[in-house]
C-alpha cells in the first residue's frame, strides 16, 4: 500500500502562474508579483481566465522566495501575490508567505494579498495566512460594479489594512489607474486594474499599428 504524502512536501510545492518585476500597478512602490495557478471561483468577467485551470506542474516555494530575494537590491518596497486564486493552495501560500517573512533581506516589505473570497470567512479559516501579510484585496470580481480604486477590479471588493506598515503605506492610494505592458516571446502581459473600456481601447490602438491579438484570457 503506497504511503500517504508526506503534508510538509506538498505544503512546500505551489501551482505558480508568473513571476514578474518590478509591478508598479498592484501596489505602493516597486514590486514583486507572484500570480499562482488555479481558481476554483471563475468570477464572471474575470480578466484572468488563463489562470483558472491548475498548474500542470509544481513549482518549490523555495524558489519562488529565492527569486524575491534576488529583488532585494533593487529598490523593492513590497510583494504582491495574485492569480489565479491563492487560497485555494493555503497551505503552499503559508509555507511561502513564512519563508518570504523569514528572509533577513526581505525584513521591512510589505506583503499584499488578492484572493476573491470575502474577508470575513478568509479570516475564519485562514488566519495563519493573515498572520503573515499586511494588507488583503478581499471579495470576488463583479463587472458590474466598476471601481476607481487603482488596486481594485470591482466598487464591492475591499482593501484591508492589517498592520501599521501598510496604513503607512497604502494611504492614500495613488491617482490614476495604470496598465503595464510586457511581453515574453509571443505572449503579452498586463499587470494592472484596467477600467471600463482600457483592453478593447488598448487592442484597438495594437491594431493600428498592426499587431494582431489570437486569444485573450479576458474574452470568454
Amino acid at each position: 500500500m503506497d504511503s500517504p504524502p508526506d503534508a510538509s512536501v506538498a505544503a512546500s510545492r505551489i501551482g505558480l502562474s508568473r513571476l514578474h518585476f518590478p509591478v508598479t500597478t498592484l501596489g505602493p512602490g516597486r514590486r514583486a508579483g507572484i500570480w499562482v495557478q488555479g481558481c476554483s471561483i471563475h468570477c464572471p468577467g474575470c480578466l484572468s481566465r488563463d489562470t483558472w485551470a491548475p498548474a500542470a506542474s509544481l513549482t518549490e516555494t523555495g524558489e519562488v522566495a529565492d527569486w524575491v530575494e534576488g529583488r532585494a537590491g533593487d529598490e523593492l518596497a513590497g510583494i504582491t501575490v495574485s492569480g489565479g486564486e491563492p487560497l485555494d493552495q493555503p497551505e503552499a501560500l503559508r509555507a511561502l508567505l513564512a519563508d518570504l517573512r523569514a528572509r533577513p533581506a526581505l525584513v521591512g516589505l510589505d506583503i499584499l494579498l488578492y484572493t476573491g473570497y470575502a474577508y470575513r470567512g478568509m479570516a475564519r479559516r485562514h488566519p495563519a495566512v493573515l498572520d503573515l501579510v499586511d494588507a488583503v484585496v478581499s471579495g470576488p470580481y463583479s463587472g458590474s460594479r466598476p471601481s476607481t480604486h487603482p488596486w481594485m477590479g470591482s466598487g464591492n471588493q475591499v482593501l484591508t489594512l492589517l498592520t501599521e506598515r501598510a496604513r503607512e503605506r497604502f494611504v492614500p492610494a495613488p491617482g490614476p489607474r495604470q496598465l503595464q505592458v510586457s511581453a515574453d516571446g509571443g505572449t503579452m502581459w498586463i499587470t494592472g486594474i484596467p477600467g471600463p473600456g482600457d483592453l478593447e481601447r488598448f487592442q484597438a490602438l495594437l491594431e493600428k499599428r498592426g499587431v494582431l491579438l489570437g486569444e485573450a484570457s479576458w474574452r470568454p
